[in-house]
């Protein structure tokens, strides 16, 4: 064959929660969308901020079309860099330079682009914390290194310390952090952020080359009652922070975030030109030039978090009093449920037949767990409910 094999099976073989999502539209046109309770894919059901829908018009009404359609710079608009550096050192007391932040297509490309970035040879490993969101497998693979998974504690899904420095070797180039946790939503505390921290900055030491740590945060605003979210910048050198607005702003097809790369990383200079090089060699240079400026003029706007906690609050409520054991989340918009077999697919497919579509978690590094992305309209959230209850009482909860 002459194409690229392991493309291909990439390609011929959807993530379970694409294969899951389509089938929930097949579905949808058999028996009607309000038949079926499809709590696949995290696409934001809050709207996106009144500021976003007026920037965009005033926008294309008074901009030139250069501004908003042609090229930016590679790493993109300086004075959207500008912007968004300031509101960094605002928000968190970081004093970064524009001149280490990268515009990018979302999160995905962020990510993708700090591992092409930081990965030399085929033996650099990157940890992730199960459970952890599936396509990281991918795109570690992608920049050539190999992916070590720790192991999360038990009841909190924190992680864990000890698990995680057994994991740690000469070889450790990067670990990624994603917290709030897709697919759990738990936040990590800062016991457990200090404590991280701490055994990188020793293991650095010992093996003599920084281990990076990059922050995949596009959930960071969507947290309930006042949980803090730590910024790991503040809490060790050698941070990359990937950012994504499609959940903080509901903008997921627009597909526009950044990386910032900490100003007291070690070469941080330096790490910055690798990241602008990954870029250049992805292809991923100039982000979506209307939506930089989008952004700039947006820059404190937030979504309704509280329908978000609305949701979460009539799922996690009822679902625990039919019997069922979830980890409680302060923050994205996941629920992790434990299924009542071993086997997280059988359940899964059990609850198809009452239409109920959730996510099997086997590749999210966790085993008998499902995901439900309660970033849905509400009522279809509480028209969820008697199936759950049904689906409860056929095991006997």
């Amino acid at each position: 064959m002459g194409y690229n094999k392991k493309m291909f099976g990439l390609g011929s073989r959807r993530s379970i929660i694409r294969e899951i999502f389509e089938y929930s539209k097949k579905r949808a046109a058999e028996i009607g969308a309000d038949n079926v309770y499809d709590f696949s894919l995290g696409n934001p059901s809050v709207p996106a901020p009144d500021e976003v829908n007026d920037a965009i018009a005033s926008l294309i009404a008074s901009e030139s079309s250069v501004l908003l359609h042609g090229y930016t710079s590679a790493q993109g608009d300086a004075n959207v860099r500008k912007i968004i550096s300031d509101k960094i050192s605002e928000s968190f007391g970081v004093n970064i330079s524009p001149n280490l932040i990268y515009m990018t297509c979302g999160a995905a490309a962020s990510l993708s682009i700090c591992l092409k970035a930081l990965i030399e040879e085929d033996s650099d490993e990157c940890i992730v914390f199960a459970p952890f969101f599936t396509e990281y497998r991918v795109f570690i693979e992608n920049a050539g290194g190999r992916i070590v998974i720790s192991n999360p504690e038990p009841d909190t899904f924190q992680i864990d310390i000890a698990d995680f420095e057994s994991r740690l070797t000469r070889n450790t180039k990067a670990v990624i952090v994603n917290s709030p946790n897709n697919p759990s939503g738990v936040v990590y505390s800062e016991k457990t952020v200090r404590a991280l921290c701490e055994v990188l900055k020793r293991k650095s030491q010992e093996f003599s080359h920084p281990i990076y740590l990059i922050a995949d945060e596009p959930y960071r605003e969507l947290v309930y009652s006042g949980v803090k979210v730590p910024y790991l910048m503040n809490y060790y050198d050698n941070t990359l922070v990937c950012y994504s607005y499609s959940k903080s702003l509901s903008l997921p097809g627009e597909r526009i975030g950044y990386i910032a790369v900490s100003p007291t990383m070690e070469e941080g200079e330096n790490v910055y030109l690798a990241v602008c090089g990954a870029g250049r060699s992805l292809g991923y240079v100039c982000a979506p030039s209307l939506f930089q400026q989008v952004i700039a003029r947006c820059i404190d706007a937030k979504v309704n978090v509280e329908a978000y906690k609305e949701n979460r609050d009539i799922l996690y409520d009822n679902l625990t009093a039919y019997g069922y054991k979830c980890v409680k989340p302060d923050g994205a918009f996941y629920l992790f449920v434990k299924a009542p077999e071993d086997d997280a697919y059988k359940f899964y497919e059990r609850a198809k037949k009452h239409e109920l579509l959730v996510v099997p978690c086997d590749d999210f590094g966790v085993f008998g767990y499902v995901r439900i992305a309660y970033c849905t309209d509400k009522q279809k959230v509480i028209g969820s409910l008697p199936a759950f209850h049904a689906l409860a009482e056929e095991y006997g909860l």
